[in-house]
């Protein structure tokens, strides 16, 4: 029976202390392959810890790949193929990815009885009057240098803050300097094509967020759609089809909910290992909202050869309309970034990046995401109960709906994705489904919803459902 001391826990909870000495026994080759784990009852009974300690500890083994269960036999040790990093060059540093927001939204939006497609966030969870005293502040005790321009990757203050935020929030070691301020994810892309050069091949997921590709279109760089499989970017579509640079969301794909498991991360590491025109952008676009467990780890945490490039956003966190993101850049990249776009001017002004600085260096960002985590949890759980408690339970399957703030549904019905669409529209239902997501038609998957809860009312969310029962059923 595995035994593991608790009496440093430092300031992890003991969930989190006895998934960090089972990953370590993983990841050091103490538990081998395939090597079955205690049941919970037994080791919870052998450690003197309670049953759900246990529970929620192999529920972020599993989440992140290093264990698996099988029905009725219990759980086991993934195949993790950690023997990359030990055949790696030194590496130097780290790097980050993007954003999001879903597809098309239509112009008189408003007529809707419910939106189940836009990622619009209430006004009454924005924190405006914390915002207006930083701002009052910052115009007080910051007058000089708001009217000094700001270096190409935006102000130190706003990059320290986000370098620290990263840190203790995501366990990435990133050099302030290596931090690239820029004024919304799309701007960033544009920013990355130039970098590397139209002679590079990009590669976006497929199904995906199709504005990527559109970006990338737009900027006349060859962009190929790589499909997936249950683990996220399938590596032999990858490696067949020539690409340099693939652009993915490990820790939440858009919009299947699919998060990489360690094993695969490794693979698409290696993947990137094997040629120095290769790169990973790996878009971090809604990692605050992993609504049970904890975060996933990002893949640059795992990165020792400067192959990821980092992308974030606080549109979701904070406001769709709030145009402030950001890239981590490895620092060769970093050197060539100056070198050839350092003549362009930081995008996002210093008002709003020293507002941004304090508002992260006070701790009010830490405040105001676990505040908003539990509005969308309390909103994902009672939307999961009316439907749960609905004709639609009979006739659905809810599918990730742990991770980030959309989940899937996937409907038995005769309907065309189409028809289904339009019946919902009738009904004042604007509904987004799978299959308009991919690319190349013979993989879409019908009769599948892609269910985004952050701009609903929740006095509507009752009659939403009903609705779509009605529609359904």
């Amino acid at each position: 029976m595995l035994t593991y001391s608790f009496a440093d826990l430092g300031s992890d909870s003991l969930y989190e202390h006895l998934y960090k000495c089972i990953k370590n026994d993983i990841l050091n080759g103490v538990l081998a392959i395939g090597e079955k784990l205690p049941s919970k009852r037994n080791f919870a009974k052998n450690l003197n810890i309670s049953t759900i300690t246990v529970e929620n500890a192999y529920a972020q083994l599993m989440a992140e790949g290093y264990i698996y269960s099988l029905p009725k036999k219990g759980y086991f040790v993934a195949d993790i193929s950690t023997s990359l990093l030990e055949n790696t060059v030194t590496g130097i540093s780290f790097s980050k990815p993007v954003e999001n927001p879903p597809a098309d939204f239509p112009a008189n939006r408003e007529t809707y009885f419910a939106d189940f497609v836009s990622n619009s966030i209430s006004p009454d969870n924005f924190p405006f009057s914390i915002w207006a005293k930083i701002i009052r502040e910052v115009i007080s005790e910051e007058s000089q240098a708001l009217m000094t321009n700001p270096p190409a990757g935006g102000i130190p203050e706003l990059r320290s803050a986000i370098a620290q935020y990263l840190f203790q929030f995501r366990g990435m070691k990133v050099d302030p300097a290596q931090i690239i301020i820029g004024a919304g994810t799309e701007y960033l892309y544009g920013l990355l094509i130039q970098l590397f050069g139209n002679d590079n091949t990009f590669a976006v997921e497929d199904p995906g967020y199709r504005k990527i590709a559109q970006i990338y279109n737009s900027h006349q760089a060859q962009c190929l759609h790589i499909p997936l499989d249950n683990y996220g970017v399938a590596l032999s579509a990858l490696e067949e089809s020539g690409a340099d640079i693939i652009h993915i969301s490990p820790s939440h794909h858009y919009p299947t909910g699919i998060v990489t498991p360690i094993s695969r991360r490794y693979e698409l590491l290696g993947w990137a290992s094997k040629s120095p025109s290769r790169y990973i952008i790996e878009d971090d676009y809604d990692c605050e909202f992993r609504l049970q467990g904890k975060p996933i780890p990002s893949l640059q945490s795992i990165d020792v050869m400067e192959k990821v490039i980092y992308i974030n956003t606080f549109s979701k966190s904070l406001a769709s309309t709030i145009r402030i993101s950001y890239m981590v850049l490895p620092h060769h990249l970093l050197e060539r970034f100056y070198r050839q776009l350092g003549f362009y001017s930081c995008t996002v002004s210093n008002f709003e990046q020293y507002t941004l600085a304090r508002f992260i260096s006070h701790g009010y960002f830490e405040k105001h995401i676990n505040r908003t985590r539990n509005f969308y949890k309390t909103q994902r759980d009672t939307l999961l109960n009316c439907i749960k408690n609905s004709p639609l339970a009979s006739r659905s399957t809810i599918m990730e709906e742990d991770a980030g703030l959309h989940f899937l549904l996937k409907l038995d019905t005769s309907l065309s994705d189409e028809d289904l669409i339009e019946k919902a529209k009738q009904a004042g239902l604007h509904i987004a489904c799978l299959s308009k997501y991919y690319y190349k038609p013979e993989q879409k998957i019908q009769h599948t919803l892609v269910m985004n809860y952050s701009g609903l009312d929740p006095d509507k969310i009752p009659e939403a459902v009903k609705r779509l029962s009605e529609c359904i059923c």
